[in-house]
């Protein structure tokens, strides 16, 4: 349904400039944008696209306002202004209530009436769906699996024993969330299966990307905080705690009892090592190693840019001799000390 600037400025605190009148119907973005397209500028290395775009209106910071050729809404944060309207313009899909013929639902399940049960799903005895659920197609709730009013499992999600999952949540095609640690117990030179008792807890407004895995915890459950957005492809282990409004992008893995803060940002790639903590409020840039637990907020990397081959091999082979390097460089500073204490 397209929307008004003026409406669209009122609702979400933007200052305009132009047409009040104008209206828009669809995303796009700078360069592609046609007349009916709302776009947006966030990042400085797509001011260039501003002077040509054709979009009907551009959300935008107070800084660049000024250069935009069409109609501006001028917000604090803009990337973050431009995603509650795109919202409206792509509203979520309404649950109808009801079950494929093709679902199979146990005698012992609760299935509110408002949910949607969809073809091949399985919802096993003393699962439970809550109001305006979405069980996608393929999507299996093992026994004591409980889905909280709202949530969509899009396709193929697999619910173990007693997960609980809460409100408002989406978890995309191919989740896991469930299966077992991986808990395995040395002795003698083979490895003997720990049992893996506990669950998960998921809490509300919680998306978790395409075949990401989060596994059941060995005792206890793992537990993901409200408003926590996991990317696709994510590996989080047993008795994990994340917390509230945590973000997570594609690849990192998150080792077995690791306890992660509030608002925190992991980049794509980050391993963190188990029985660890990081407290609030910090960023992992991407590729980042964690070995040991985090107590002060900031930014920490760890990662190496690509270079050319050569030099890399050669610094490579450097860093191999660096402990050896620390260590003459220590033995010399004591003889130069020595040295001087003799001077004198």
């Amino acid at each position: 349904m397209p929307l008004r600037l003026a409406e669209l400025a009122v609702r979400f605190g933007c200052e305009l400039q132009g047409d009040p009148d104008a209206l828009v119907e669809r995303v796009a973005t700078l360069q592609d944008a046609t007349p009916g397209s709302l776009a947006f500028l966030s990042n400085s290395r797509y001011r260039r696209y501003l002077a040509a775009t054709r979009a009907t209106a551009v959300v935008l910071e107070a800084t660049a306002a000024a250069e935009c050729p069409v109609a501006a809404l001028v917000a604090r944060n803009p990337y973050a202004t431009y995603a509650r309207i795109a919202q409206l313009l792509y509203p979520a899909r309404s649950v109808r209530p009801g079950r494929h013929p093709s679902a199979v639902v146990e005698d012992g399940a609760v299935v509110d009436p408002s949910a949607w049960i969809g073809a091949q799903a399985f919802v096993a005895n003393g699962a439970v769906v809550g109001p305006g659920a979405f069980v996608g197609p393929g999507s299996i709730l093992l026994e004591g699996a409980s889905v909280g009013k709202d949530t969509q499992l899009v396709a193929r999600v697999t619910l173990c024993e007693g997960v609980r999952i809460g409100r408002r949540c989406m978890l995309h095609p191919g989740v896991v969330v469930g299966a077992d640690g991986f808990g395995q117990a040395p002795d003698a030179g083979h490895y003997v299966k720990v049992p893996q008792v506990g669950s998960v807890a998921i809490g509300d407004d919680v998306e978790v990307g395409a075949n990401t895995t989060i596994d059941r915890g060995a005792i206890g459950d793992t537990v993901i905080g409200d408003g926590v957005k996991i990317d696709n492809q994510v590996q989080i282990g047993h008795n994990v705690h994340v917390g509230e409004h945590t973000v997570i992008a594609g690849c990192a893995g998150i080792s077995g009892s690791a306890v992660i803060g509030r608002r925190c940002m992991i980049g794509g790639m980050v391993g963190i090592v188990g029985h660890l903590e990081i407290c609030d409020d910090v960023a992992l840039t991407g590729r980042t190693m964690v070995s040991s637990s985090i107590r002060q907020p900031g930014v920490y990397s760890s990662a190496l840019s690509a270079d050319e081959a050569r030099r890399f091999r050669r610094n490579a082979a450097r860093f191999q001799k660096l402990d050896e390097l620390a260590r003459r460089v220590r033995r010399l500073e004591g003889a130069a000390e020595a040295q001087g204490e003799d001077d004198e």
